[in-house]
C-alpha cells in the first residue's frame, strides 16, 4: 500500500538523520527550507491510549509506527481549567503558550482581575508566529469550546459542519482528514504549518462496525484503577460528563464505554493512516514535523470518575509524539506542558520564539541535550482543586473541602495509594504545600488552599 511505503520512506529517513546525531542548530534552519509541519490534536484522548505506549488492548496501527520511529514525551501535561469544559482552556494555552490565568476573561472567584490581562487572541499566538516565519497556516477543527479567537487568525480557518454530526457518523476524523487531503493536492508554495483539531474521542463515540468488530468487549481489561464510586466529594461529581453512566460504575458499563472510545480512536487512527499518505503523494513527507498529541485525557472509569474534571493523571495527561525533521526516535518522562509546544515548534522551524510567556522550548530534550524540561508542574481546575507534581512525587489539594492527597508516582503511577495520612510523609506534604503556594503565585492564581468554612468531604450518588 502506498500509506505503508510512503510512511516508510519517511521513517527510514528518521533513523538515518538519527544516526548522525543532528544537531538543530540555528544555523542550518536557515540553511534548508523550513519543514511542514502536520500538528494533529485529538479530543479528549488518554496518554495510555495507543497501542505503542503500552496499551495492549487498542488498535493504533498509524499512531503506533509514529510512536515506534519518533519521540515520545510520556509526562505531558495540560495544566487545566477555568471551565468544566476542559478542552477549551487547553486549546487556548497550547495555542498561546499562557496559562489561561493570564487572559482578560479569566476572573479568579476570590479576587478580580489583575491588571495587564491578555485576551486570548492577542499575539503572540502560534498562527501568527507560523505566518511571520512564512508558512500558510491551515486549521480545521471543533467548533464548540475551543480556541475561536487565535483560530482566526489562521490563513484557511475551517470547522467542522456539525460537531456532533461528526462525531455520530462512524468515520472519526474523515471529513477534516478529506478536506486536508484536498488542500495538499492543490497546495503550490511555502510551507505548511497545518493544525487539524479533531472532535474525537470525545463522546458521543460513535465508530462504524469496521471498527467496532475489532474489539470483544467481554475482554476489555478495565483500568488498573477503576472504581465504582469517587471516594469522597472532588467538587464535580455530577458535571455532564459524569452523568453519562449511573453509579455505581459497573464493570460492564465501563467496558462498555471502554468499547466505544477503543473504537473510535481506532477510526480516527485510519483516517491519520489516509492523510499519511496523501502526505507521501503530494511530497510532503520529505521535509515535514508530525506532532500529534490531545487536549486533555478522559477518566473512563479511572478513580470512579468518567470525565476530565479531575486532576488525577488520566484527565490531565496527553499523549505527545514528535516525528521527522532531524528528531531521533526516543522516549523522555520529561515534564512538560501543551502549552510548550508551541515555542518549541517555533525552535524547530527557525521562527521567532516567543518571549514573555509561560510556555518553554523542550528542544534541549529532543536534542539529547538535557534529560528534564521543567523541574515540576502545576495543576488547576476551577475553584475546586490544585495540584503539583515533580520527579516522583504529586501532591492533590480541595480547597472546598480542605482535603490534601499524595501520590509516589514512581511506585505508585497509577495514583491508587493516598499518602496524605501517612505520618511519616507530614514533611513532604508541607514542602510540597509551600512549593504549590509557589506556583499559585507564579502564574497568577490567587485562590486560597484552605476553606475557614469547609464542606462536607463525604458524597452520596444522586439516586436514579
Amino acid at each position: 500500500m502506498k500509506t505503508k511505503s510512503h510512511l516508510r520512506h519517511f521513517l527510514a529517513k528518521v533513523l538515518f538523520v538519527a544516526a548522525w546525531a543532528v544537531t538543530l542548530s540555528a544555523e542550518a534552519l536557515t540553511q534548508r527550507p523550513p519543514p511542514h509541519v502536520f500538528f494533529l490534536f485529538a479530543d479528549d484522548m488518554r496518554a495510555d491510549s495507543i497501542g505503542a505506549l503500552g496499551n495492549p488492548a487498542v488498535k493504533t496501527p498509524n499512531l503506533d509506527r509514529l510512536v515506534k520511529e519518533g519521540f515520545t514525551f510520556t509526562n505531558a501535561y495540560c495544566l487545566g481549567g477555568n471551565s468544566p469544559a476542559v478542552c477549551t482552556p487547553s486549546r487556548n494555552m497550547m495555542l498561546s503558550g499562557n496559562a489561561y490565568f493570564r487572559w482578560s476573561d479569566y476572573v479568579s472567584p476570590m479576587a478580580p482581575k489583575a491588571k495587564g490581562m491578555l485576551a486570548p487572541g492577542a499575539a503572540p499566538n502560534f498562527p501568527l508566529s507560523m505566518k511571520d516565519r512564512g508558512y500558510v497556516t491551515y486549521h480545521h477543527g471543533k467548533r464548540g469550546n475551543t480556541a475561536l479567537e487565535i483560530q482566526a487568525k489562521f490563513d484557511h480557518n475551517k470547522y467542522l459542519k456539525n460537531d456532533e454530526g461528526d462525531r455520530r457518523r462512524g468515520e472519526p476524523g474523515k471529513e477534516i482528514v478529506d478536506e486536508a487531503i484536498e488542500f495538499l493536492k492543490t497546495h503550490r508554495g511555502g510551507p505548511v504549518f497545518m493544525y487539524l483539531a479533531f472532535g474525537n474521542p470525545h463522546d458521543p463515540r460513535v465508530a462504524a462496525p469496521k471498527y467496532m468488530e475489532q474489539y470483544d468487549p467481554a475482554k476489555l481489561p478495565l483500568p488498573k484503577n477503576y472504581l465504582p464510586v469517587h471516594p469522597f466529594d472532588n467538587g464535580e461529581m455530577t458535571i455532564r460528563d459524569e452523568k453519562l453512566l449511573p453509579w455505581p460504575r459497573t464493570e460492564d458499563a465501563i467496558r462498555k464505554t471502554l468499547h466505544e472510545y477503543y473504537a473510535t480512536i481506532t477510526g480516527l487512527d485510519a483516517q491519520i493512516g489516509r492523510l499519511f499518505s496523501a502526505m507521501g503523494e503530494n511530497g510532503f513527507m520529505q521535509n515535514c514535523i508530525i506532532v500529534f498529541s490531545a487536549d486533555q485525557g478522559i477518566s473512563v472509569g479511572s478513580h470512579g470518575l468518567l470525565g476530565k474534571q479531575s486532576l488525577y493523571d488520566v484527565a490531565m495527561k496527553s499523549p505527545l509524539v514528535i516525528s521527522g525533521y532531524d528528531i531521533p526516535p526516543g522516549r523522555s518522562d520529561a515534564l512538560v506542558y501543551l502549552l510548550d509546544i508551541y515555542p518549541t515548534i517555533c525552535e524547530l522551524t527557525g521562527a521567532k520564539t516567543p518571549t514573555g510567556i509561560d510556555g518553554q522550548s523542550f528542544v534541549p530534550v529532543l536534542e539529547g541535550k538535557s534529560a528534564a524540561a521543567r523541574p515540576e508542574l502545576f495543576f488547576s481546575y476551577r475553584d475546586v482543586q490544585r495540584g503539583l507534581r515533580d520527579a516522583r512525587w504529586k501532591i492533590i489539594r480541595y480547597p472546598q473541602i480542605n482535603k490534601t492527597q499524595l501520590f509516589d508516582l514512581e511506585s505508585d503511577p497509577d495514583e491508587m495509594n493516598d499518602l496524605a495520612n501517612d505520618p511519616s510523609r507530614a514533611s513532604r506534604i508541607e514542602e510540597m504545600f509551600t512549593r504549590l503556594k509557589a506556583a499559585q503565585e507564579k502564574y497568577g492564581d490567587t485562590l486560597p488552599l484552605t476553606s475557614s468554612s469547609p464542606k462536607p468531604t463525604a458524597w452520596t450518588p444522586p439516586s436514579q
